[in-house]
C-alpha cells in the first residue's frame, strides 16, 4: 500500500491524480485503500484480481456491483458510482509521483512496524493481520552454484558437448561445415597418438584405423591416397553454448519423484518415471527449464510397468560431475556460484514480464523498478531469460524473445486516466479525441500499458521465440 507521512499538508494533489478514487483525508492526511484484499477475497463474481504491481484491479465486464467489497472493506474506502466501484488501489505509484511534498511513501519501504503503527495513528478498523504489512525480505542475497563458460577463452569447439555425459550442454560454431573446429576429438581416439593435439598426422606411426574421421564432429578429416588430411584454417571462433544452469526449477515443478534436487545437484532416476501421465510431466518439467536445455532422451528408452508402452527417458540436465572442466582444453569451462541481491539496471520499463514467468511468485513489480523476494527466489533466472532489455543480470546465452502479439484498448472499460500513454516506453499508445488507441507499428508488447492499466481495459497476448544473446 502507498501511505502518507506526517509531511502532508492535506492539499489533495494525489487525490486529484489517483485514477481509481481510492484516496481520501482523514485527520488532514492523506489515506488510501489499504491493498489488504478483503474485497478480493469476498468478491463472489472474482472480478477483483491481483496485478504485477501488488495492487488490485476490478474486472469490470465481471463485475456485478453487488457491493460485497465495499461492505468488507474494513475502512470504508470503496464506493460504487454509476455501477462503476472505485476506491480500490491498483498500486500505480501516481500518488507518489503526483505529491508536491514527497509525502506519499510505497510501504514497501517501510518497516512493518511502522506501517502498523501508521494505520493505528488514523484510528481505522484494521483488517486481518494476514497480507496487509510487507514485511521486507530478511535475506540480502541469494545463490546458486553451477558450471558455466568464460567466454573470453571459449573456442566453441564443442568438446565440453561431446564429453557431457548428461547432453546438457549445447554448443554452436559459426563456421562452414567441413571445417576444423580444434575440439581434439580425433587426438582423443587414435590408438596410436599418431594425431597430436595440433592435427598433425605422424605417417609413420598411423594406422589408417579411421577412428579420427569417424570421430570428428564437423566432418573435418578426410582420407586421399592413404593419407589423413585435417581442414583447418585459422579463423577467429564465433559461436554460442547453453548449458543447464542447476537451479533445481525442474525437479521442483515436476509431477513425480524422477528428478530432484538434493544439495544444490541435480539428480534423475528414470526408474521413478512411473505412472500413466510421464509424457504430461516430462513436458512440464521441460517446458520449465530456464536455459531450454531438458529434453527426452530418444536414445534411452524404459518401458512404462502400467501401459507397457516404451517410454523416453530425460536429458539435458547438469550433475555437477564436473566433467566438461576436466576435459576443456582452453580453461573455458569453471565452476562458480552466482549471485543476486535483487538489484536492476535503469533500464527496467515496467513491463511486469519477470512478475508473470517468475514461477515462485517472488516479484512485485513497481514504476520504473521491481522488487524481489529472496526468500522466495531459487536463482532460476527465468525473470531475466524473458527480461526484453536485460535489465536483470543473467548467466546463460539463452534468451526468450518478444516475436508477436496483440494489444487492444476496450473503450467501454478505459477510465481515460492516461497511465497507459504515460508508461508507455515506446510511444506506442497515442491520444485521440480524449481517447487512447494502441498504435500496432510501434508497439513491441512488452505489455507495460497493460499492467499500469487499473480498469482491465486492454486486450493483450504476446508470443516469445528462443533466441541466443551475448551476455
Amino acid at each position: 500500500m502507498f501511505v502518507s507521512t506526517n509531511t502532508c499538508d492535506g492539499k489533495g494533489e494525489c487525490i486529484k491524480q489517483c485514477p481509481t478514487k481510492a484516496i481520501r483525508l482523514i485527520n488532514g492526511k492523506a489515506l488510501s485503500c489499504l491493498t489488504c484484499g478483503l474485497c478480493y477475497k469476498n468478491c463472489p463474481s472474482n472480478a477483483i484480481f491481483i496485478n504485477s504491481y501488488g495492487g488490485y484491479v476490478v474486472d469490470r465486464a465481471k463485475c456485478s456491483g453487488c457491493g460485497m467489497c465495499m461492505y468488507n472493506c474494513p475502512i470504508n474506502n470503496i464506493k460504487i458510482e454509476e455501477g462503476v466501484v472505485y476506491g480500490i488501489c491498483s498500486r500505480c505509484g501516481v500518488c507518489e509521483e503526483a505529491c508536491p511534498s514527497h509525502s506519499r511513501i510505497d510501504s514497501f519501504k517501510l518497516t512493518e512496524e511502522k506501517q502498523l503503527e501508521f494505520i493505528k495513528s488514523l484510528s481505522n478498523a484494521l483488517p486481518t493481520y494476514k497480507g496487509v504489512p510487507h514485511k521486507p525480505s530478511e535475506t540480502t542475497e541469494v545463490s546458486r552454484s553451477y558450471f558455466t563458460t568464460d567466454y573470453n577463452n571459449c573456442i566453441y569447439c564443442g568438446r565440453c558437448e561431446k564429453y557431457c555425459p548428461t547432453g546438457t550442454i549445447q554448443v554452436t560454431l559459426d563456421r562452414d561445415e567441413g571445417i576444423c573446429s580444434d575440439c581434439g576429438l580425433c587426438s582423443d581416439v587414435c590408438p596410436n597418438g599418431a594425431m597430436n593435439k595440433s592435427h598433425v598426422v605422424n605417417k609413420s606411426t598411423c594406422t589408417l584405423c579411421l577412428n579420427c574421421l569417424k570421430a570428428c564432429p564437423h566432418n573435418a578429416i578426410s582420407i586421399e591416397k592413404f593419407k589423413i588430411n585435417v581442414n583447418h584454417i585459422n579463423q577467429k571462433p564465433e559461436g554460442s553454448i547453453v548449458s543447464c544452469i542447476n537451479c533445481g526449477l525442474c525437479a521442483e515443478l515436476s509431477e513425480n519423484d524422477s528428478l530432484r534436487y538434493e544439495d544444490s545437484k541435480l539428480r534423475y532416476d528414470p526408474t521413478e518415471d512411473v505412472g500413466e501421465n510421464i509424457s504430461k510431466a516430462h513436458k512440464i518439467a521441460i517446458d520449465s527449464c530456464p536455459a531450454a536445455t531438458l529434453k527426452e532422451d530418444d536414445e534411452m528408452l524404459l518401458v512404462n510397468e502400467i501401459t507397457g508402452e516404451e517410454q523416453n527417458t530425460l536429458s539435458g540436465f547438469c550433475v555437477s560431475c564436473g566433467n566438461c572442466v576436466k576435459v576443456c582444453e582452453n580453461d573455458a569451462r569453471l565452476f562458480k556460484v552466482a549471485t543476486w541481491d535483487g538489484s536492476i539496471t535503469d533500464d527496467c520499463i515496467s513491463c511486469g514480464i519477470c512478475c508473470e514467468v517468475c514461477p515462485e511468485e517472488a516479484i512485485t513489480l513497481h514504476r520504473g523498478t521491481i522488487s524481489v523476494d529472496l526468500d522466495k527466489c531459487i536463482l532460476c533466472e527465468n525473470c531475466s531469460v524473458h527480461c526484453p532489455v536485460d535489465a536483470i543480470p543473467r548467466t546463460t546465452m539463452h534468451k526468450k524473445e518478444i516475436i508477436d502479439g496483440f494489444c487492444f484498448i476496450e473503450q467501454q472499460l478505459c477510465m481515460h486516466c492516461g497511465l497507459c500513454y504515460d508508461i508507455c516506453p515506446y510511444d506506442a499508445i497515442n491520444k485521440n479525441d480524449g481517447k487512447f488507441e494502441v498504435d500496432e507499428d510501434k508497439c513491441k508488447y512488452c505489455g507495460a500499458c497493460k499492467n499500469a492499466c487499473p480498469a482491465n481495459a486492454f486486450m493483450f497476448e504476446r508470443n516469445f521465440k528462443d533466441s541466443i544473446e551475448e551476455i
